[in-house]
Order: structure tokens, then C-alpha cells, then sequence
């Protein structure tokens, strides 16, 4: 019977894994937008997502960047489907005199309608959100150091409607909301005139 349970524990944390993925951009071309995602702006301005080469980047030798102003530029990988999961990302505030934001999406239906989760280091703090007909909602949040031109790593775990955020490996928001119930996309984010890098995307399914 142990023989039977530890097998059927171990089959569990094995599909478990086996449904996580992590992208690091490095095998994709600089200079263009990653393949195979949809990259645009919430709302008006022109968003810029291009892999590039990055000698700072946790996984060598590229990073995504946004270096365009939109209201939000986003930018998320079409061939997901996540409705109870994670996704997580680590990102460097570059430069942005009105913000220097990195953040991640997840349940997006489109490119006016999904959660976000954001880091901000001209404000020193990180804010959970919904996304409804392109308008953003604050529903928590909470003041932390976000330092510029440093990496963090910022992490949301999702289940029907309860939220985790990390940042940095620590736990700093618990949020519940209801705006979508649906299995959606996932992906970054950013606002106005951020210069933000990322790298090493990961999701995975529940």
C-alpha cells in the first residue's frame, strides 16, 4: 500500500512538473519581437518588445525588452492557457521618467481584458489589478523597495479566485477577485515610458 501511495505521489509531482515551461528569449533572433506572441499596447502610444542581446541577463545571452510608450504595453505568449497556475518572470527597470514598471498577466483574454500584477520602483511598491475594456483597477497593494536597474523576480500564483504575489521570493500580497473566471493567456507587462528587460518566463498549469 506505501509502494502503491509513494508511486502515485511521485506520478503526481512528475505530471506536476512536466506542465511547467520557462522561456529565456535566448534561442530567438534579436532585434524582432519573440515568435509565436502577441505584443501590442493596452490602450494608445506605440509598445516596442524586441529580444536583445543583455550582459547582465540571468540566462545569457538574451533578455526581452520594451522600450516603446503606450499607455500599457503588453506582451503575452498565444499558445497558453492557463485558468488555474502560476506565472512568474524576472525583470530589470532600465529607465522611465513617468514609470519604470515590469509586471505579469495572466487569465488575458485579450489585450484589454486580463490580471496584472506590478512591480514599480519609482513608486517603491507592487499593486495587483484587474484589466476590464482596457480600464486598470487597483484591488491591493502594498509599499517594498523595487530598486532600479537591479533584477527581481516577481511571481503570482493563481486559483479560482485567490491570489499570491511574490517579489523578490517573498510573499507580499493575498487578493481575491472575480473579473475572470476563464482559462487565459499569460504574459508581461509594462506602463507608459518604462524601459524594462525580462527574462526567464516561467507558467505552469494546476
Amino acid at each position: 500500500m506505501k509502494a502503491l501511495l509513494l508511486a502515485s505521489l511521485t506520478a503526481t509531482a512528475v505530471a506536476a512538473v512536466s506542465s511547467a515551461d520557462t522561456v529565456n528569449f535566448d534561442n530567438l533572433t534579436a532585434g524582432t519581437a519573440p515568435p509565436g506572441w502577441t505584443a501590442m499596447p493596452t490602450g494608445s502610444g506605440s509598445a516596442k518588445w524586441s529580444v536583445e542581446k543583455e550582459d547582465s541577463a540571468p540566462s545569457k545571452p538574451n533578455v526581452l525588452k520594451q522600450s516603446g510608450q503606450a499607455t500599457f504595453p503588453v506582451c503575452f505568449k498565444n499558445d497558453t492557457n492557463l485558468k488555474d497556475g502560476f506565472v512568474e518572470v524576472k525583470f530589470k527597470p532600465v529607465a522611465g521618467k513617468e514609470d519604470q514598471a515590469g509586471g505579469v498577466i495572466w487569465r488575458v483574454q485579450d489585450a484589454n481584458n486580463y490580471y496584472i500584477a506590478r512591480a514599480n520602483a519609482l513608486e517603491d511598491n507592487v499593486t495587483i489589478y484587474h484589466t476590464i475594456n482596457g480600464r486598470r483597477v487597483a484591488f491591493k497593494n502594498i509599499n517594498t523597495k523595487v530598486t532600479s536597474g537591479v533584477w527581481h523576480t516577481l511571481r503570482v500564483d493563481f486559483q479560482g479566485d485567490k491570489f499570491t504575489v511574490s517579489f523578490d521570493g517573498k510573499k507580499v500580497i493575498e487578493a481575491n477577485d472575480e473579473s475572470f473566471k476563464d482559462a487565459g493567456k499569460v504574459g508581461v507587462w509594462t506602463k507608459a515610458d518604462s524601459v524594462t528587460l525580462f527574462d526567464d518566463f516561467g507558467y505552469g498549469a494546476r
